[in-house]
């Protein structure tokens, strides 16, 4: 059986246009005798008489009625997805799914979101908070794009790239503000009544290690699982509390408190599936994910892999 190609279905379309083997055969810029032996070789792999040979002027047969129809149906949803192609590559359209843990929500997500925008506008975006565990295990099934996490240890299949490092402070509210040593030895922790985030957050994981390689017990008195309740909190009452010193920049009612030792840094990274296929719109959001961070001044990632993660990121 002859094999149907897209040319069959432009010339029998110019033969039921123009009515005329010749006209139709000078409008495609083939000879008469080509076009002729095509449409036969359609007919014979259709097995079906599409053309009315016998008048004066070609014409369609019933069967080659209702096939023209559907072929200039598939020639046009064809030239549609050409531009659909063409479209996704130039950002005028396209969608990125993004997996991002809980504290990057605080003061990285909005600007990306917005340079994303105005970069983009065509590009539609579903943002997921998870953690870091669950960003990696969608990434592997092919549920998400990219993640924005912590570096490794990652599991097999999962590539890293650095792109910058996280400071934690202490933060305080700035108009309970007190006179503070700067840095504030991390002894002096132990008169402070601090609002934390829950354990769930991997962030606490770094906080709690912090206090007992320091042996320091401070006065918690607020656990919150949400970063903006525990902003809300800082920001009303005199409790201090940790988190990454980024969301600071962003909220001028909150105020770093640098200690002494300060508390370890980690490497932010975006994570994505090795050997996955990287859309235009995935291109384009690593390319301006790059530009944003060198553009805010973050820290720069440590050589090598950095700091590793070695909670469950959250």
């Amino acid at each position: 059986m002859a094999v149907l190609e897209l040319r069959h279905l432009r010339y029998l379309l110019a033969v039921a246009e123009h009515g005329n083997f010749t006209r139709a055969a000078e409008d495609l810029h083939i000879s008469q005798p080509t076009l002729s032996q095509q449409i036969k070789q359609l007919e014979r792999t259709l097995g079906v008489q599409l053309l009315d040979r016998t008048g004066r002027t070609v014409r369609l047969t019933d069967a080659g009625a209702v096939y023209t129809d559907h072929a200039r149906r598939a020639l046009r949803d064809l030239a549609a997805a050409e531009r659909a192609v063409h479209d996704v590559h130039d950002l005028s359209r396209g969608h990125l799914r993004l997996g991002v843990t809980p504290t990057f929500t605080a003061y990285l997500i909005g600007p990306l979101t917005a340079e994303l925008h105005t970069r983009h506008p065509g590009i539609s975006l579903t943002l997921a908070e998870m953690t870091q565990d669950r960003i990696e295990a969608a990434l592997l099934a092919d549920d998400l794009d990219l993640g924005i996490a912590f570096a490794g240890p990652h599991p097999p299949g999962i590539t890293a790239v650095p792109l910058f490092t996280e400071t934690l402070s202490l933060v305080t509210g700035t108009r309970h503000t007190r006179a503070m040593p700067d840095p504030l030895p991390v002894h002096a922790l132990q008169e402070e009544q601090l609002a934390l985030l829950s354990g769930d957050f991997a962030t606490r994981g770094y906080i709690d290690a912090y206090f007992a390689d320091h042996r320091i017990a401070p006065r918690i008195t607020v656990e919150a699982n949400s970063i903006q309740a525990l902003t809300e909190i800082v920001r009303r009452t005199p409790l201090a509390t940790v988190l990454p010193d980024a969301i600071t920049h962003d909220h001028p009612h909150l105020t770093p408190v640098p200690l002494d030792p300060p508390l370890p840094t980690r490497t932010v990274t975006l994570l994505h599936r090795e050997g996955a296929y990287h859309s235009a719109a995935t291109r384009a959001f690593t390319r301006l994910t790059h530009d944003l961070v060198h553009t805010r001044d973050y820290t720069p990632p440590p050589s090598g892999n950095g700091t590793a993660e070695s909670f469950p990121g959250r």
